[in-house]
């Protein structure tokens, strides 16, 4: 399973947490207190951090998130043959229903993107391996300019055009 599928807890247990300071908005309170959160996924060595909340809580929810989507677009795993049942849940009528900031956004990016790698990134093929059209696929990549930028760099590296 790839990490950015894993539960929460489950990929807790093999994150490192780190707190520090920041600088920035926040006044004397967030100048005093260690409230950012790094994480860093030790397998991988993958991290991300958020240290625009005054919470430490609030910042640790949003680096989870920012980690989550950091392992699906960099780290790769084997394809499985068939569509996971997370992705099955979000295909209704041949499309791809999540919003960016649902949980199992990175899970389906990661999904996505290994389905692409196993197909030499031939779209029309890692498309109907999961159940859905070329433009759902794509569709699912636009919603975040990260997600984007980590397609089109792999084409790159394949040789193919960019997307526009």
């Amino acid at each position: 399973m790839h990490p950015a599928a894993l539960p929460p807890d489950a990929l807790l247990a093999d994150v490192q947490e780190m707190h520090t300071r920041r600088s920035g908005p926040g006044g004397q309170h967030r100048n005093k207190v260690q409230t950012a959160v790094v994480l860093m996924h030790r397998p991988t060595e993958i991290a991300a951090e958020a240290a625009e909340r005054r919470s430490q809580a609030e910042n640790r929810r949003v680096a989870m998130g920012r980690l989550r989507l950091k392992l699906a677009l960099e780290h790769r795993t084997p394809a499985s043959p068939a569509p996971s049942a997370r992705w099955q849940a979000r295909v209704r009528g041949g499309h791809l229903a999540v919003a960016v900031d649902h949980p199992d956004y990175p899970a389906l990016v990661a999904e996505a993107l290994d389905q692409l790698q196993a197909h030499g990134l031939d779209m029309p093929a890692a498309a109907a391996a999961l159940g859905v059209s070329s433009t759902q696929l794509l569709k699912l990549f636009k919603k975040t300019p990260a997600a984007w930028t980590t397609l089109n760099r792999l084409r790159v590296g394949m040789g193919l055009p960019v997307l526009k």
